[in-house]
């Protein structure tokens, strides 16, 4: 049974373009239709048709219009889009007389937040429709895509099933000790484990996989003036970070995106690695030291118009253990370090074989698009492993069952099956308005 909301209205695209998408959806939105518009769309459901918007007897908008009829729409009750023009005139009138006609302005993700509530999605996939909103490359949006069309909802409910057959043979050993204890003991440990076996898949594949939804981060390293700010306006194809012939010219992090190779990247310049000669270069450069300790890999630039320095040789010995690409910057000066790839950021040389290693780095992430993602999802995933280990460390059949019940909490509140209503709103208020 769908709950019953207010009437709600909201643009779904951007306002100033030439054509601005206003959606409506409740209970009153033929009600809405039939005072506003001077075409009956409501008589023709899911069918685009062009009418005029008319408040208090003035047309305000020449536009197209689709009614969606309840429980055949995206929010799964009766829906209204209005399909105007952009000007910013336009939509704030249209706005207005949807006020007039009873319509209540829509909160952030309050039609996905409907279509989760009423049965049209379940919880993972309402939250993939924000990652394919915020996809930054062609791997996130694959990603997302998976996620929506149900891919995280099929790999966890194959688990609560496991559980929920467990959880039962259980229920059934107690109710009937004589006939069932024997085999529920005997099957339990198999069941256990497998499921604890496929959620631990699912969680280290999903945390190689981070980098679909967070972007590969990468931080470019070296000591002053090799060219580390060169390289990133390189990369990104315009100037973002400031360039001089002096030496320690950028003092703090500067974090950028872009996608090499359908996966999007971030790409963290920083300020040279030296002994700082002042208070804001020393802060910069403890802040070069902090982007190191997180960085899934590094792009560690020497000058290659020199020999190496006793600091190149110390940024060597202190990233051997990282996931590195040693480049040698100023390639066209002529020179050449032996194992770095060679580079120049004033004539291009070596920038696209760069990209191809970049890309290399964050293949494993494009292995899967079913991979779970979400930062959410794997913590209770994490939770989830955690009830069934403990399960399976207990002697009594009752304390099984509720180490299987947490269990499948968790994953219930993956899917939206089982999970707290402050959790659905905080999930949804990071949403846009108008989705």
């Amino acid at each position: 049974m769908m709950e019953t909301f207010d009437t709600v209205f909201a643009p779904s695209s951007a306002i100033g373009g030439a054509i601005a998408v206003i959606r409506v959806s409740g209970d009153r939105s033929r009600a809405i239709a039939k005072q506003l518009l001077d075409k009956p769309v409501w008589e023709t459901p899911a069918r685009m048709r062009h009418t005029r918007i008319q408040r208090n007897g003035d047309v305000i908008d020449d536009c197209m219009a689709v009614f969606f009829e309840a429980p055949k729409s995206y929010t799964g009750e009766d829906m209204l889009e209005l399909h105007c023009h952009g000007g910013m005139t336009t939509v704030r009138l249209v706005l207005a007389a949807l006020s007039e006609a009873g319509g209540v302005p829509a909160g952030p993700g309050e039609f996905t937040k409907r279509a989760f509530l009423n049965g049209k999605m379940d919880l993972s996939e309402a939250e993939a429709v924000m990652d394919v909103i915020n996809a930054q490359a062609e791997s996130c949006l694959r990603s997302a895509l998976s996620q929506l069309s149900g891919s995280v909802s099929r790999r966890v409910r194959a688990v609560e099933e496991a559980l929920l057959d467990a959880r039962s043979a259980i229920e059934a050993a107690i109710d009937y000790p004589d006939e069932a204890e024997e085999s529920a003991y005997a099957t339990l440990p198999a069941i256990l484990r497998e499921a604890r076996e496929t959620v631990t898949a699912l969680i280290e594949e999903g945390r190689k996989a981070r980098i679909l939804r967070d972007g590969l981060k990468l931080v470019i390293l070296g000591r002053p003036n090799v060219g580390k700010s060169s390289l990133l306006n390189a990369l990104l194809g315009e100037d973002r970070a400031i360039v001089t012939a002096a030496a320690g010219t950028t003092r703090d992090v500067l974090d950028e995106r872009l996608s090499i190779g359908g996966v999007p990247v971030r790409l963290i310049d920083t300020a040279g690695l030296r002994d700082a000669s002042d208070e804001a270069e020393r802060i910069g450069v403890d802040r070069a030291k902090k982007a190191l300790e997180t960085a899934d890999a590094v792009l560690l630039v020497l000058d290659g118009s020199e020999e190496l320095t006793p600091e190149d040789e110390a940024l060597l010995c202190e990233t051997a253990g990282k996931t590195r690409i040693v480049i040698a910057n100023k390639c066209d000066l002529g020179k050449r370090i032996p194992d770095a790839l060679p580079l120049s950021c004033k004539t291009g040389e070596g920038l696209e074989a760069l990209r191809e290693r970049i890309a290399v780095i964050a293949a494993p992430a494009l292995q899967s698009t079913e991979a779970i993602t979400n930062e959410r999802h794997l913590l209770a995933l994490e939770q989830a492993h955690d009830a069934i280990m403990h399960g399976e460390e207990q002697t009594e059949l009752d304390c099984v069952a509720t180490d299987l019940t947490e269990a499948l909490h968790r994953l219930g509140s993956i899917t939206g099956t089982d999970v707290d209503a402050e959790v659905i709103d905080r999930i949804f208020a990071n949403f846009c308005v108008g989705k």
